[in-house]
């Protein structure tokens, strides 16, 4: 088995639940195990400002799957989720990513990994470093080496609250 790590995200149709549901749609993924998640974090969009903050989470994946046969399975769950594209970077149900499989470098033309963007975004590297916060990437950079470089002030732990910006300064990730 290898260790895939996918990152989740959906700022529409209940987002909260639409990230949990994907965490429990995870364990269902054949020939695959639920290894961990990340606990909810609230980020502002990174693409048009004029849509909803994001709920954003990070789930590690032990599975025997090929990585397009994962992607695809990704890809289904979104589907399942109502997932539109829209526009490039606009709101979604839900966003499924592989951010990494395993040790693997991949660049066809369906699927980069490690993802491409996974070095700059916080939204990503929070919930990832406090999910696995001993992980090395494959580009051989502890997980902390990304996060001390990237601006996490757009990225706060969730802690169910709906009023402003949840749990800022020290409970942010």
């Amino acid at each position: 088995m290898i260790r895939a790590y996918i990152g989740l995200g959906s700022n529409l149709a209940d987002p909260v639940a639409q990230v949990r549901a994907a965490l429990r749609a995870l364990t269902a993924l054949p020939h695959s195990r639920l290894a961990g998640q990340s606990p909810l974090y609230r980020s502002a969009p990174v693409g048009p400002q004029d849509q909803p903050d994001f709920i954003n989470a990070v789930a590690a994946l032990d599975t025997s799957l090929p990585p397009l046969a994962l992607l695809d399975a990704l890809q289904a769950l979104e589907q399942a989720a109502g997932r539109e594209r829209l526009r490039p970077w606009g709101e979604r149900t839900l966003d499924l990513d592989l951010l990494l499989y395993g040790d693997q470098h991949i660049a066809t033309p369906r699927l980069t990994v490690p993802h491409p963007h996974l070095h700059e975004r916080a939204f990503v590297l929070v919930p990832l470093a406090a999910l696995a916060p001993d992980l090395r990437l494959p580009d051989g950079q502890p997980i902390t080496h990304w996060l001390a470089q990237c601006n996490r002030d757009d990225v706060w732990y969730y802690d169910g609250r709906v009023d402003g910006r949840d749990s800022p300064g020290g409970g942010r990730g």
